[in-house]
C-alpha cells in the first residue's frame, strides 16, 4: 500500500527542489486540467503512455493536496466510505442518480 501522505511530501518536496513555483494554486488547477486532457486523449488514441498520464494526474493533485494541508490519504479514505454507502436509483430515463446524502 502507497503512503499518500508521504508521497505528498515527496512530491511538494520535487517541486521545490527541481524550482517550480509553489505558491499559485489556480496554475496547478489548470495543469492537472491539462494532465487530464492528455489523458484522454491516450484513452482515446490508443497511445502506450496512457499509464503515465494517469499517474501525472495523481502526482499533480498530492502536490495539490500538501499546498492545501489536505490529508489526501484521510480524504479518500472517508470518500470510498461515504460512495459505499450512497443509494442510487434509476430516474424515469433509466439513468442512476443518488436518492439524498
Amino acid at each position: 500500500m502507497i503512503d499518500l501522505k508521504a508521497k505528498q511530501k515527496e512530491v511538494f518536496q520535487n517541486k521545490i527542489n527541481k524550482g517550480f513555483p509553489t505558491d499559485d494554486i489556480n496554475r496547478e488547477f489548470c495543469y492537472l486540467y491539462g494532465e487530464v486532457a492528455e489523458a484522454f486523449d491516450a484513452y482515446r488514441l490508443k497511445k502506450d503512455d496512457l499509464q503515465e498520464e494517469l499517474a501525472d494526474i495523481v502526482i499533480f493533485t498530492l502536490g495539490i493536496a500538501e499546498m492545501l494541508n489536505i490529508d489526501l490519504e484521510t480524504a479518500v479514505a472517508n470518500k470510498i466510505e461515504k460512495n459505499a454507502k450512497r443509494i442510487y436509483v434509476k430516474n424515469e430515463k433509466g439513468v442512476l442518480v443518488k436518492k439524498g446524502e
